[in-house]
């Protein structure tokens, strides 16, 4: 039988028991506080958000060599068939491209970059059904299938507390920028094409996460399974109460709380807070 290989860069922020449960490999993207470069899988996330605080000069981010790539892949392939290598939204990050790039450098293995076109527990969605799949004995065509129907309902928004650090990292608009800030505007903001475009604008960040609320409620209303996740940058708390909520109310709600871990943080900010589903 062909064993086919899954790999994710650290965007998808899985938990070391979900990558070994899956036998998921994770490739890390780096941040640079001035001139240290850090994994991120080497941070904390609460440790990078109070480190972000210390500095006078947002950090910056960085994708992994195109070296390592290769290097894993090859690795893999010792073993391997095939891999499927899910990455952060093209739109966003070079990360996808440098995986093609490798992909056509090794030779006894066959490698499928998947661009997730998005990121965080949403890109995590996609790793871990193909890596359950994988285990199952399906095929790359079986996988695919099985990617694109998520893909078909796959919703992600959230809503950050400061759109300094979108616009500053070159992720927003100017334009956008200065709206959201001139009006005490909370736009609620998701993936369009590849980008983070504004979905809605929202006068307080209560009603745009209840606005978000509502659209998740509208998937879960005829009683189809839901996988859900909160997604939070360093407010546990906050996201633990609506996640509570959400699955008191909903028993078709399967959901959990993930994170805006270091290099999606330092382009959201601290205290951001999302909400991302797809229907089973």
């Amino acid at each position: 039988m062909s064993k086919i290989s899954i790999v994710t860069d650290s965007t998808a922020y899985l938990d070391e028991e979900t990558l070994k449960k899956y036998e998921i490999t994770d490739i890390p993207l780096s941040v640079v506080f001035d001139q240290e470069t850090i994994q991120e899988t080497k941070l904390g996330t609460e440790e990078f958000y109070e480190k972000m605080r210390e500095h006078s000069t947002l950090p910056s981010t960085s994708q992994p060599p195109l070296g390592e790539f290769i290097e894993l892949y090859e690795k893999l392939g010792e073993t391997s068939d095939s891999i499927i290598s899910f990455h952060l939204s093209s739109g966003i990050s070079g990360t996808y491209e440098t995986a093609v790039a490798a992909s056509r450098s090794v030779e006894d293995v066959k490698v499928y970059p998947f661009d997730s076109e998005i990121s965080c527990a949403a890109q995590g969605y996609y790793a871990v059904e193909a890596a359950k799949l994988a285990q199952e004995g399906a095929t790359a065509d079986e996988i695919f299938e099985k990617l694109n129907a998520i893909r078909d309902s796959l919703s992600a928004y959230f809503v950050v507390a400061d759109l300094n650090h979108l616009h500053r990292g070159g992720r927003l608009s100017g334009a956008q920028k200065l709206i959201g800030s001139a009006l005490q505007i909370k736009p609620i903001l998701h993936f369009k094409d590849k980008v983070i475009v504004p979905f809605e604008k929202v006068r307080t960040e209560k009603k745009a996460l209840n606005r978000v609320i509502e659209l998740l409620e509208k998937d879960v209303a005829d009683g189809t399974p839901v996988r859900a996740t909160v997604i939070h940058a360093n407010v546990p708390d906050r996201a633990e109460e609506i996640r509570a909520s959400l699955a008191e109310e909903h028993e078709s709600l399967d959901i959990d709380l993930g994170v805006f871990g270091p290099v999606i943080g330092t382009h959201l900010g601290e205290k951001s807070l999302g909400i991302t589903w797809y229907r089973k």
